[in-house]
């Protein structure tokens, strides 16, 4: 079987991470606010906690975004940085 030759990796593919966090976060919320009216009959059917679960998936969403958002910079400093040089400052 003949060997097939390796070829370095491509670079990773950049995402609007957060966009994509924040699209979800807002799902999350839409989802809780859709939900709340129902508590009552979610309740009666044993599924009382949803309004619940979808509220803490937005909260969480917003950390996320706090998360994205700090990493987003992070990026940004260290490609400044880079462009610089050491020593250029």
């Amino acid at each position: 079987m003949p060997k097939t030759p390796l070829h370095p990796s491509p670079p990773p593919l950049e995402a609007n991470d957060v966009a994509i966090v924040g699209g979800g976060t807002v799902v999350w919320f839409v989802g809780f606010l859709v939900l709340l009216p129902f508590q009552h009959t979610l309740s009666e059917h044993g599924h009382g906690s949803w309004p619940w679960i979808c509220l803490s998936g937005g909260l969480l969403g917003l950390i996320g975004l706090w998360y994205c958002r700090a990493r987003r910079a992070a990026i940004q400093r260290d490609r400044a940085a880079a462009e610089v040089g050491p020593g250029e400052e």
